[in-house]
């Protein structure tokens, strides 16, 4: 099955679930190559857009995504990846999930997670993500 990159200008968005529970862990964007590393090598790599470059999750921090299933939305312009988290947070603030903000009717943004992990921890004092 080919999968339509062209609409997003190469990108598909990569909606990352556990595989386990059904959580939401994160959404990120691969490109034709990003999906071939991800499927070559079991571990779950993205394009980012703000560095123009791939980068497989948790190189730098360790929180590896275990690719466990791969499933492709009705218009094959979208990814559900399904994978195991290597570690405790996905999230590069420390939380297990990237979603750990409610936003309110009222407008009001809600923290409604607790944080696994500190940004030190997962990237060392001093260095950023």
């Amino acid at each position: 099955m080919e999968l339509d990159f062209e609409k997003e200008n190469g990108l598909i968005p990569a909606i990352v679930q556990d595989h386990t529970n059904g959580e939401v862990l994160m959404l990120g964007f691969m490109n034709r190559e990003a999906l071939a590393r991800t499927q070559e090598t079991g571990f779950v790599t993205f394009f980012s857009r703000s560095r123009q470059k791939l980068w497989t999750k948790g190189e730098t921090s360790g929180q590896k995504l275990l690719l466990r299933e791969l499933r492709v939305d009705c218009d094959r312009d979208a990814l559900l990846v399904r994978a195991e988290l290597e570690g405790g947070a996905v999230c590069h603030e420390g939380y297990r999930s990237c979603f750990f903000r409610q936003l309110g009717r009222d407008g009001e943004v809600r923290v409604v997670a607790e944080r696994v992990v500190t940004p030190e921890e997962l990237y060392g004092k001093g260095r950023k993500p």
